[in-house]
């Protein structure tokens, strides 16, 4: 256990004194590079959890701060940073904070996911899909934000699948890995896993079929190793056929309201499946 914050420790500090860039409204000029990923290489077979421990008391202190994470519908949730900034994921229109928000993502499988009108107030509009059959690639920093996607196929009607339609977009923010897995329709592979690295927390689809059915999304759940995990996307099945899937390895809960502020010092130690009011 000690190596193990040791070495996230190590990895943590080099990340935050020589690569992270100056929070700045967005950065173009060159992609920063990702401490989900860094982390997770260094340490491939760990699962992060609460970093209660004083070994890395320095490095929860450089990362300190609150994300408040709140359910709005469907598969959108209002993400606000410590830095001011707010992300409506698969963001539609219909589910709208009191705000317009600094940056929404989107995804095409449904017109539930996106909207082609957004309102002229959001700064970001990221579409998870791409244009002129290059797929959507994002590394962008908004305020203390870091945020990129890894792509996915989609099923197409008769067509089947389309290459890279779908995003996971991931926001890296106060220490945190925030990943969003948008309307996924096939499980992972190895590669997707790299891409993606480490995530702290995780918002899941649990429709049972309309992405995939409970048991790949299980499993795609588990291989992720999140510390806490969101449920979303709801329509059909009860959250108990998800939950289910689950064994003793993680904690459930159901939350008496639609949020949950969370910091590097508030993960849970063990894995939780924490259901948001509304889902």
């Amino acid at each position: 256990m000690l190596v193990r914050y040791l070495a996230y420790a190590l990895v943590a500090i080099w990340f935050i004194h020589t690569l992270w860039p100056e929070p700045a409204h967005a950065q173009d000029a060159s992609a920063p590079i990702s401490q989900c990923q860094a982390i997770a290489e260094a340490m491939p077979k760990a699962t992060f959890a609460s970093f209660a421990a004083p070994e890395v008391a320095a490095v929860a202190a450089a990362a300190d701060g609150d994300v408040t994470i709140t359910y709005l519908g469907h598969s959108t949730f209002l993400i606000e940073t410590p830095g001011g900034i707010s992300i409506a994921t698969d963001y539609n229109g219909w589910f709208r904070p009191a705000t317009p928000p600094t940056v929404v993502t989107m995804n095409k499988a449904h017109s539930s996911h996106y909207t082609l009108t957004p309102d002229p107030a959001i700064r970001y509009v990221l579409h998870g899909w791409g244009e002129d059959d290059e797929p959507a690639d994002y590394d962008l920093v908004v305020g203390d934000t870091y945020i990129r996607n890894v792509t996915t196929d989609i099923r197409s009607g008769f067509e089947g699948m389309e290459p890279d339609g779908n995003s996971i977009f991931i926001f890296e923010v106060a220490g945190l890995c925030i990943g969003h897995l948008g309307h996924l329709h096939h499980e992972l592979d190895d590669s997707h896993y790299r891409q993606i690295g480490r995530l702290d927390v995780l918002m899941v689809p649990v429709d049972g079929g309309l992405t995939m059915g409970a048991e790949s999304m299980s499993r795609v759940t588990s291989r992720l190793r999140a510390a806490l995990i969101l449920p979303m996307h709801r329509r059909g099945p009860p959250i108990g056929d998800f939950l289910a899937m689950f064994g003793h390895d993680y904690d459930k809960s159901f939350a008496t309201g639609p949020s949950i502020s969370v910091s590097l010092r508030t993960l849970p130690s063990k894995p939780l499946i924490h259901v948001l009011q509304g889902v």
